[in-house]
């Protein structure tokens, strides 16, 4: 009996020594809270400058086609030569045009003489009318039926006349059309440039639309002192622009050197494939320093009327699903949905439910689930 007593002593001794161990280790096994940097959310208006590319080109540019068949007679410009407004360049020669105005105008003196007849035999007409119905008004001295016959003779006179005048007024516009024609012999400059490309010379026949001469201008000229800065806008740098602003661009001719512009024209139209906007800067090259089709790099300014929320690139991640900042809130995580803007000088535009000095992660991560539990220290960088 006494050996019964010692051993379940002995079990319970033992039972009761197994149980502190097991609950310390369970105690030693819970995890601390992780330990993150936190950083604070900032307000700021959005002001910074952005480099894009860009290409001049030339304000006005033309080529110049011929608009009547003949053959190349002088062509006084050459490739680099600068021209005036209205000044000659190109002079061409159709003989068969001579012989249409001389025909023209034979046609029109031939019109313009049938108008004298058939006015002169009005005139004549007219008188006889007249006098037999004067005569007429005594009885027996004319009879009425040659009154008759007389009126009927002017009115037919009246009608001739009419048609005449039709006749040299369309034998006018004839002889007009060929001088016209005749016009288009002698090609000017229609603004003040340069001449680009020359493609043909004296001696070759060219014509509106005649095989190889009909497909190549016979030369192009651009203006090379009045261009335009094309600039492809992001679609979201395109909000506070205003027309008139003054933008700095540079071009590789002349590293170093930075030239100005004001934006001047803006499409208000966003290109589906490339999602950009073509805006406009009026450039004056006045000393010819610029060149036609230089690329360019642009200093493209983008500011924000009102204050928006900022936080370091790294505080924003995605899950695939969403994207979202990791704030911290009573000493838990909690993940907020935002929509990014865009990135200056390492921080980032977030729009959410999120107010200035709301303390997020620095370096976010979704291996930190929301309502986790976290420890934090402040960041002062």
């Amino acid at each position: 009996m006494k050996n019964v007593v010692i051993t379940l002593a002995v079990c319970l001794f033992l039972s009761g020594c197994g149980g502190s161990p097991k609950t310390a280790a369970n105690k030693q096994a819970e995890p601390d809270a992780q330990t993150v940097e936190v950083v604070s959310v900032t307000s700021q208006k959005l002001a910074t400058v952005f480099t894009l590319p860009a290409q001049l080109i030339p304000f006005e540019t033309v080529d110049i086609y011929p608009k009547v068949t003949g053959f190349v007679d002088v062509i006084r410009v050459d490739r680099g030569s600068r021209v005036h407004k209205g000044e000659l360049i190109i002079r061409l020669s159709a003989p068969e045009l001579v012989a249409q105005r001389a025909q023209a105008e034979s046609a029109l003196r031939a019109a313009e003489s049938q108008l004298t007849s058939v006015k002169a035999k009005l005139v004549s007409d007219q008188g006889t009318y007249l006098h037999m119905a004067s005569a007429a008004k005594t009885p027996g001295v004319v009879a009425e039926n040659d009154v008759m016959v007389a009126s009927q003779i002017a009115s037919a006179d009246q009608g001739q006349v009419q048609s005449a005048e039709n006749n040299v007024a369309a034998a006018r516009e004839a002889l007009h059309s060929v001088a016209q024609l005749e016009s288009y012999l002698t090609i000017q400059a229609p603004f003040d440039g340069i001449v680009t490309t020359r493609n043909l010379h004296p001696g070759a026949l060219v014509g509106p639309a005649s095989g190889r001469s009909g497909t190549l201008p016979l030369v192009q000229i651009v203006d090379t002192r009045h261009l335009r800065l094309v600039v492809p806008i992001p679609e979201a740098y395109v909000g506070e622009m205003q027309m008139g602003q003054q933008v700095a661009f540079s071009v590789p001719a002349y590293p170093g050197q930075t030239f100005h512009a004001p934006i001047a024209r803006i499409s208000h139209d966003v290109d589906p494939n490339t999602r950009t906007m073509p805006v406009e800067l009026d450039v004056q090259s006045k000393d010819g320093r610029l060149s036609p089709g230089s690329f360019s790099t642009v200093q493209w300014p983008v500011h924000r009327a009102a204050p928006t929320m900022f936080v370091p690139v790294s505080a924003v991640t995605n899950d695939q699903q969403r994207t979202f900042v990791e704030r911290v809130r009573n000493g838990k995580a909690e993940w907020v949905d935002v929509v990014t803007g865009l990135s200056v000088n390492g921080n980032i535009e977030v729009f959410g439910d999120l107010k200035p000095a709301d303390e997020v992660i620095r370096n976010a991560t979704d291996a930190i689930r929301s309502g986790q539990q976290v420890k934090t220290s402040s960041s002062h960088s």
